[in-house]
């Protein structure tokens, strides 16, 4: 496992992170979600990304529990606030942002939380609220660094312009070969000033495994068979001119002697500011898999030779 600096921050994480949406404390048996944690960190995987409305409260509850029994300092632990927990608790007002934080401590079992991210940009909110609650947060020793998940750079560049608050150490985008939205103004903009991304389904929701086929059913324990799962826009990847573009990488794949999905992963660390790919692993085995992507060098050719397979379906 190869590991970055977290934008302008302390902390080292290690590239590939393991996430826990729509996966633990919820779809995943408690067993088998243990076993996936226990063989991250047998791979050196140090980052664990969660979210207080992830099964309402139940994926940091499961992390908690898991988690009670390794040394604090021996992971990086990420959560974030903004949607919903019930029918009046949501946003990035002052009021949730001390309540939120210490209701994901209380779930999680711990003093403070390394990362902690506005789920997205609260319109209802003023920004200065927001950024002096997540400060006295910091300054509190609740969490030790702010991040930010799909916020637009107006809005970045808002927070950044704000004096005597906390700065940004993380963006937490949507990014993969198939949705390259990040590089226009997002990337840049951060690279600029010492914020790096934390991007989530850098495997475009599984499509980037290669295991949808043109023509064919969704595997049945796939997520896309789940027709009350589109989280994330799984569906707006599952045309046949993606499947097909899709598969047109394996031959880029097999000449590394790696898996698409592999591929799709180093893909998305070749970028600088990305300091780590948020993996969602259901299966121990996924965990193997997609770590063997850490350290996956691709030359100018390949980049090129991924461009063109994936012409016209890129988003």
């Amino acid at each position: 496992m190869q590991y970055r600096r977290l934008g302008a921050s302390d902390l080292e994480v290690s590239e590939i992170s393991l996430g826990s949406w729509l996966t633990y404390g919820t779809a995943v048996e408690r067993e088998r979600a243990e076993a996936c944690l226990k063989r991250a960190f047998e791979l050196e995987i140090n980052f664990i990304d969660t979210a207080n409305v992830y099964g309402k409260g139940r994926a940091e509850t499961f992390l908690g529990e898991a988690l009670a029994g390794r040394p604090r300092d021996s992971y990086v632990l990420a959560t974030k606030l903004y949607f919903p927990m019930n029918d009046t608790d949501r946003g990035l007002s002052r009021e949730q942002v001390m309540k939120q934080i210490d209701g994901s401590l209380e779930r999680l079992r711990t003093d403070y939380v390394d990362l902690y991210q506005c789920h997205r940009y609260d319109e209802d909110t003023p920004l200065e609220e927001t950024m002096e609650a997540l400060t006295e947060v910091v300054r509190a020793g609740k969490a030790r660094h702010l991040g930010f998940s799909e916020w637009t750079s107006p809005q970045i560049q808002a927070s950044l312009d704000l004096p005597n608050v906390e700065r940004f150490v993380s963006s937490q985008p949507q990014y993969s070969a198939l949705w390259r939205g990040p590089e226009r103004e997002v990337i840049p903009l951060c690279a600029a000033n010492g914020i790096s991304q934390i991007v989530w389904s850098p495997l475009a929701q599984g499509v980037l495994t290669g295991k949808y086929k043109p023509g064919e059913a969704p595997p049945p324990d796939s997520r896309a068979a789940d027709e009350s799962s589109n989280w994330g826009g799984v569906n707006r990847f599952l045309t046949e001119e993606t499947l097909d573009a899709v598969q047109r990488l394996q031959p880029i794949a097999e000449g590394l002697g790696i898996s698409i999905a592999q591929l799709a992963l180093a893909w998305v660390l070749r970028e600088p500011n990305v300091a780590s790919a948020i993996i969602g692993a259901t299966r121990p085995e996924q965990v193997d898999q997609n770590v063997a992507a850490s350290g996956v060098e691709l030359d100018d050719a390949t980049v090129a030779a991924i461009d063109e397979a994936l012409a016209g379906v890129i988003q």
